[in-house]
Parts: C-alpha cells; structure tokens; sequence
C-alpha cells in the first residue's frame, strides 16, 4: 500500500499522521521491569532519592545561571545581602521543583542507577557459570 505525500518546502511529509493518542501512549520499558526484580526495595528507594537530589542539583545550578544576570528592586536585586538570599531561595525551589516531579531527568537517571545495580548484582551471580 503506497503512503501518500505533500511536498512542503522540498521535504516530503506524510498526509496521515498517527493519531495524537498513539503518540502519547507511554511503551513499556522492559528491560526497567526486569531490573526492579533484580534490585531491593530498599535500593530502589535509595537510588529515587538520589536521583531526585541530583536533579535538584542540576536545577538549582540551571536556576542560579538564570538569575545571574538580574538587575532591580527585591528579591533579585543587585545588592550583596540579596546575593546569599537568593542563593537559599533558588536551593529551596530546585528541591520543590524536584520534589514535584521536576523536568523529568530523575526519571532517566533512576532508570540509569537501576539498570547498572541491577547489571552488577547478576554480573557477580554469572561469574561462576562462564
């Protein structure tokens, strides 16, 4: 069956697109599955937090450089004792935002952490079959 094509701008582009759900539907990450059964729940606990602060982390650098160049009246005024101030405010919104769900990286470092305990802990279990 032959797909049909709009040439927009020297580029081919399909005239049926997937549908907005189909786009949206979340896949199923198999190998994440098969290495919680692997890795504790306490570790698994652990590895979360983790990578919730080191996303906090990362925001509050991402905040800090946002802020930098600021100049004015309150908050981010240009003032020295407002410099520690927001430094304190821009940890406490990177760890909220982290908290709350963040722009997604703890997600991708959890499956990172995961992954890797999960390798190690059968790599150990593998070593006397080879």
């Amino acid at each position: 069956m032959a797909t049909s094509f709009v040439d927009s701008y020297g580029g081919r582009v399909p005239l049926s697109m997937p549908s907005p759900a189909a786009m949206t539907k979340p896949h199923a990450d198999l190998d994440l599955a098969d290495a919680l059964t692997k890795v504790s729940p306490k570790a698994q606990a652990k590895a979360k937090a983790t990578a919730t602060d080191f996303e906090a982390m990362f925001l509050n650098s991402m905040f800090a450089q946002m802020t930098s160049g600021v100049k004015g009246d309150g908050p981010f005024g240009d003032t020295p004792s407002t410099g520690v101030w927001r430094s304190m405010l821009m940890e406490q919104y990177s760890k909220n935002f982290a908290k709350a769900g963040g722009v997604g990286l703890s997600n991708d470092f959890f499956r990172t952490l995961i992954l890797q305990q999960a390798k190690s802990s059968g790599s150990g279990a593998d070593n006397g079959k080879a």
